[in-house]
């Protein structure tokens, strides 16, 4: 099981065939991290750049990413 997922925004735009899609940028990563002391698990999401956007999108990572 992988450790984090990328973090994306999704990008609507017209493709040339006027039809409209959505790509999805990647702006960072999120990490899976288990605490010291009881073994429980959360989350610290990094930024690659700083986002003003109202929603964020996570996926696990392709085979294509490097791994970090």
């Amino acid at each position: 099981m992988t450790n984090h997922y990328v973090a994306t925004v999704p990008v609507k735009f017209t493709d040339s065939d006027g039809k409209e899609r959505t790509r999805f940028q990647r702006v960072g990563a999120m990490f899976r991290n288990t605490r010291n002391g009881d073994g429980s698990e959360f989350f610290s999401l990094k930024l690659d750049f700083p986002v003003a956007v109202q929603e964020l999108v996570m996926f696990p990572p392709s085979s294509k990413e490097p791994q970090e």
